[in-house]
Order: C-alpha cells, then sequence, then structure tokens
C-alpha cells in the first residue's frame, strides 16, 4: 500500500539533457513519489555538463538526486546521490513501491544462506551494475569513435586518416563487443520466464536498461554488419523487449514530463 505524500521524502532530480538521468525519472515514476525536477542543458560547443552541477555534487554529472526526510526538521541538509545503481538501490529500499520492481531474494528455506537468492535476484543484481559497468563503455566507446568520421568535428583535410582509424576500432574492438552485449541479453530474455529481463514483472533493472537500448537502438547498425542485414533481425527478442521497454506507461509519463519542462526530449547517447 502507498505510504500519503506526507510520509514520502522530498526528493528533487537534476536533470541533464542527453544523460542517463531519463531513466531516473522514470524510476520516479514508478516508485510514486512526487519530486521535483532542475533542468540543466550541455554546452552546445563542447556538450559539457554546466559547472553549475558542480554545486550539486563535485563531479558535475548528472543524474544526482537528493533526497530530503519526511518531517525532518528546517536547516536539515538533503541526502545527494549519485551513480544510477546507488540512487536506484537505496530508493527501492526505502520507499513502498519500490518493493514491486525488486525481484524476491530468498528461495524457500534459503534465507541468509550463500547461494539462497533468487535467480532473478541475482539477475536483478548483476544488470544494476551491468548496465553502466560493461554495456555503456562499449557505447561510449562507439560514441567517440564515431566522432571521428563527422564532418562536424573532423577538418576535410585530415578526415580521411581519422576514419581509416576509426573503422579499425569498430571492426575490431567496438563491434565484437556490441555482439557479446546483445547475444547476453537476448540469452536473458530467451530464458527469463518473461516478457522482461528478470522474469514477467518490470523491475528496477529494466529500467536502468532502457537507457542504453533505447539510445542505443539506431546505432548498433553503424558498428557493423550484422545477420539478416540489421541488428533487430539478428537480435529479434532485444528489438522487442526495446519497444516494450518504450511502451511503458511510466516511461511514457517520464517523457511526457520533460517534455512539457523542457519543450522536447531525444535518447540519445
Amino acid at each position: 500500500m502507498a505510504s500519503s505524500n506526507e510520509e514520502l521524502p522530498k526528493v528533487t532530480l537534476y536533470w541533464l539533457n542527453g544523460s542517463r538521468s531519463q531513466r531516473i525519472m522514470w524510476l520516479l515514476e514508478e516508485l510514486k513519489v512526487p519530486y521535483d525536477v532542475e533542468v540543466f542543458h550541455r554546452n552546445k560547443q563542447t556538450m559539457l555538463a554546466p559547472p553549475e552541477l558542480e554545486k550539486i555534487h563535485p563531479l558535475g554529472k548528472s543524474p544526482v538526486v537528493s533526497v530530503l526526510p519526511a518531517g525532518a526538521p528546517p536547516g536539515t541538509e538533503p541526502l545527494v546521490l549519485a551513480e544510477s545503481g546507488l540512487m536506484t538501490e537505496y530508493l527501492c529500499e526505502h520507499l513502498p513501491e519500490g518493493r514491486r520492481l525488486v525481484p524476491d531474494k530468498w528461495k524457500s528455506g534459503c534465507e541468509g544462506k550463500v547461494g539462497g537468492e533468487t535467480e532473478a535476484w541475482m539477475r536483478y543484481r548483476y544488470l544494476l551494475h551491468y548496465a553502466e559497468g560493461s554495456l555503456m563503455p562499449t557505447l561510449v566507446v562507439a560514441l567517440v569513435t564515431s566522432q571521428l568520421k563527422s564532418p562536424a568535428q573532423v577538418p576535410f583535410i585530415v578526415r580521411p586518416i581519422t576514419s581509416i582509424a576509426a573503422n579499425r576500432i569498430l571492426s575490431q574492438f567496438v563491434f565484437p563487443n556490441a555482439l557479446k552485449h546483445l547475444r547476453l541479453i537476448e540469452s536473458y530474455l530467451e530464458t527469463s520466464g518473461g516478457r522482461y529481463l528478470c522474469g514477467d514483472a518490470l523491475t528496477a533493472a529494466d529500467i536502468l536498461m532502457s537507457f542504453p537500448l533505447i539510445a542505443a537502438k539506431d546505432r548498433w547498425d553503424e558498428m557493423g554488419r550484422f545477420e539478416g542485414g540489421s541488428w533487430a533481425k539478428q537480435f529479434p527478442r532485444v528489438a522487442a523487449y526495446v519497444a516494450l521497454l518504450e511502451a511503458e506507461e511510466g516511461y511514457r509519463k517520464s517523457v511526457e514530463r520533460i517534455e512539457k519542462i523542457d519543450g522536447k526530449f531525444t535518447p540519445s547517447l
């Protein structure tokens, strides 16, 4: 049962365009907690976050959330959380609606024992860290490498040389790793026993996975040649899963809210 608004903390999301912050907005929608949004924009020339974000957290990155406990006395400093995995675990642990976003942890009769965790929970915990620790670095390298071939980024006279280097990085590093990631995710969907990565119910891990998968859906095919001519044909379960995530009510609500606040939303790496 959801708590009244008086019992819930005050949450503020510091949102940056072109960042992972949109999935945290989706998480907050699923948690049914009232929250404020402070919007920041990247420098259009450098694409870096504005220095104002460093006032919120020393690294000046996004997403960041601040959490002020309900009933906190005046002058109480809010708790500031950075890193998507940490804030997801913290919010799901402390907010009532978070329980439905986390699979049951223990097998019956195995509570507290090594190896007593359910398969769904182990997948969930792995994916919370996998999304940022393994999947995103490959996509970031792909993004940076693609800039070496971009007319907007590289002068014409040196672009043939940088393009050769970029193509070599893509073929020898990025694409082989992209295939590994897509195979892994495809196998998780095949064996989850449901439509989502951990079963037949949406979890916070699905929400964290939404950013890299939705943002990369139009980029996979630029990384190399897939069987059938496209990544979606070689990995149909992943393609269907991405469409499922985009159709989720909480995701749509998060997009609608930022469109109302900022005028537009484009999922991008």
